[in-house]
């Protein structure tokens, strides 16, 4: 599994990427929507676990934006910052992950817990429904973006493999890697269910006050594993940018696709589902994002950026466990 088009920035910036970025995007849009899938199966299965489960969905989402923003980009800043010293990123590239994120975060993590119209943490009817088309159009808007970056450095390309070059065939397998890969994410899903639902049995009977986060953190971590290997693996081969693009996409996708489609479920079951973080994590999430805008604002990045989100990633870990 990858995360959303980790790649679509940085083609914008190394014009020697090779041809086929439509098969390549096709493929990414799948494989971002797979991953979804998966997250949004185990949480509503989870949300319709026994009694109403209503923060299950804020825990997991936010867990995935702290992991990634600060555990992944944090391993890839500073592994790869140990192995290179210094690694170049592109600001244009990692500031449009970023300002997608930030808005993202805000609307439906951090702006619920100050609406009137019902409890604090809770969207009404209304609200929730006009906050997820929101998250869709914004991340539809982002993809859409992405696209028009691919096309863009596609045109120099097309001339160059007019004349008898190699065509790239990955189009051709595309359906059969949809179909195989719907028949793994049935799966999935049904083992990731029951662990899950064992786990939150397990955290309830002793009787664990904080089992809705650490529920949250593991379904985060299951679905994030892919990329932050890609993204880890990225930074030591000295491929920064790609690396920040498949941690920070994750984590747009996440919350661009997630919260609408739980928040669908909410509506049609009628479950209870609150958004709003408490204060802590509020101050941890504005803190990662805060880190990150800072240390993308620069062209280079060094070891000690990285320790900065390592060390925020372990605060977020601890404060899961002893709140």
């Amino acid at each position: 599994m990858c995360s959303c088009l980790p790649r679509s920035l940085s083609s914008s910036i190394m014009p020697r990427q090779s041809p086929g970025g439509w098969a390549n995007l096709t493929e990414r849009l799948v494989l971002t929507i797979a991953v979804t899938a998966i997250e949004v199966s185990i949480i509503v299965s989870m949300m319709l676990h026994g009694a109403n489960n209503p923060t299950l969905a804020r825990e997991s989402v936010f867990s995935t934006v702290m992991i990634a923003s600060t555990g992944v980009v944090g391993l890839c800043l500073t592994l790869g910052g140990w192995r290179h010293r210094k690694q170049a990123i592109v600001r244009q590239g990692t500031s449009a992950y970023l300002a997608v994120l930030i808005a993202l975060t805000v609307l439906t993590l951090i702006l619920p817990t100050y609406t009137r119209a019902t409890d604090p943490g809770t969207f009404s009817t209304m609200q929730l429904a006009f906050v997820s088309i929101l998250s869709v159009l914004l991340y539809a808007g982002f993809v859409f973006a992405q696209t028009v970056a691919i096309e863009t450095t596609s045109v120099d390309m097309q001339a160059s493999h007019a004349d008898g070059g190699e065509q790239p065939e990955a189009r051709e397998s595309i359906t059969a890697n949809v179909l195989l890969m719907l028949a793994g994410l049935i799966g999935i899903v049904m083992l990731a269910e029951q662990v899950a639902g064992s786990i939150e049995n397990a955290l309830m009977s002793f009787q664990v006050a904080q089992s809705d986060a650490i529920v949250g953190a593991l379904i985060a971590g299951l679905v994030l594993m892919p990329e932050a290997v890609s993204a880890i693996r990225a930074g030591l081969n000295n491929e920064l940018q790609r690396g920040l693009n498949v941690a920070m996409g994750s984590a747009c996708a996440t919350i661009g696709l997630t919260i609408p489609a739980v928040a669908f479920a909410s509506l049609i079951t009628g479950r209870g589902l609150t958004l709003g973080l408490p204060a802590t994590d509020t101050v941890l999430l504005i803190l990662a994002l805060s880190v990150s805008t800072v240390s993308f604002g620069t062209e280079r990045t060094t070891f000690l950026t990285g320790l900065v989100h390592i060390v925020i990633f372990l605060a977020y870990v601890f404060l899961i466990f002893i709140p």
